[in-house]
């Protein structure tokens, strides 16, 4: 199947919201901050994909909660899987890296937000960090 753009899936715990991204997965970024801490219930990693690449199945049970003016974060209604970083002014969402399925052929590109980060974990694997 020569230049189709390979397809990840991926879906929520209780499978009530299913996704799938088309095209390869970019260098996911870790966010240490707060916010993003409270909402995963530790760091939350996330690729960002063109939202058009994204395709929704079940999105009548997907809740979304503005954490602030320009992001919206989107879980699943019934078991609370952190699912989604949509700032709506722009072209990409991220995607939440732990609700694939199988292997996503990616790996942690850089860590954000790290001032912020829990005091409970070190950050040791050398990747870029920024405060």
């Amino acid at each position: 199947m020569t230049g189709q753009a390979p397809l990840r899936h991926g879906s929520c715990l209780c499978g009530a919201v299913r996704f799938t991204v088309s095209g390869a997965l970019p260098g996911p970024d870790a966010c240490h901050c707060s916010i993003c801490r409270k909402h995963s219930g530790h760091f939350f990693v996330s690729a960002d994909v063109p939202k058009d690449a994204l395709t929704i199945s079940g999105a009548e049970n997907i809740s979304w909660y503005a954490s602030s003016d320009r992001v919206r974060r989107g879980f699943c209604a019934t078991c609370g899987s952190s699912l989604f970083f949509d700032p709506p002014h722009r072209d990409w969402i991220g995607v939440a890296m732990g609700a694939f399925d199988g292997p996503t052929e990616t790996k942690i590109a850089l860590h954000v937000f790290v001032a912020d980060k829990g005091g409970y974990y070190d950050i040791a694997d050398g990747l870029p960090q920024n405060a």
